[in-house]
């Protein structure tokens, strides 16, 4: 998490069965909106929380979304929201390659990650074979 970010308290969500994608989605978006998030951005996180989460559960089995509304110094403070998508995971092997071109190496298409750039302001990956991933998510009131 970067320097100079302001979190309120998180909303963990425990990610392990299909039930849980859509409590995550929820929550998403449920923040979203006491932030002040418009319908549309509010849908678009949504959409992204409910991705990734399926891909989490789907690829590592299990994990934690952890979603929080945040700020940071700008002339005035600029809020947004924060969704970390964590698991202890085989890792994402081609993170780089799918973002730049919206598949795996071997052809596969892939929308979570790339949807999850277009939709989102900011995304970063931390992965390694073998020992999870954690992907953070951010979008910020305009």
């Amino acid at each position: 998490m970067d320097a100079g970010l302001h979190h309120d308290g998180p909303n963990i969500v425990s990610i392990r069965s299909d039930v849980d994608i859509v409590a995550a989605r929820i929550a998403a978006r449920d923040v979203a909106r006491r932030l002040g998030f418009g319908t549309l951005d509010q849908a678009r996180i949504a959409t992204v929380t409910s991705e990734l989460t399926r891909n989490m559960l789907s690829y590592a089995g299990e994990g934690d979304v952890i979603i929080t509304p945040i700020s940071r110094p700008t002339e005035k403070y600029q809020h947004g929201i924060e969704i970390v998508f964590r698991d202890q995971g085989p890792g994402i092997i081609d993170a780089t390659f799918i973002l730049e071109h919206g598949n795996t190496s071997t052809g596969k298409r892939v929308h979570g990650l790339p949807g999850a750039q277009r939709l989102m302001d900011e995304l970063q990956i931390e992965t390694n074979n073998g020992s999870g991933t954690c992907i953070v998510c951010r979008k910020w009131l305009r």
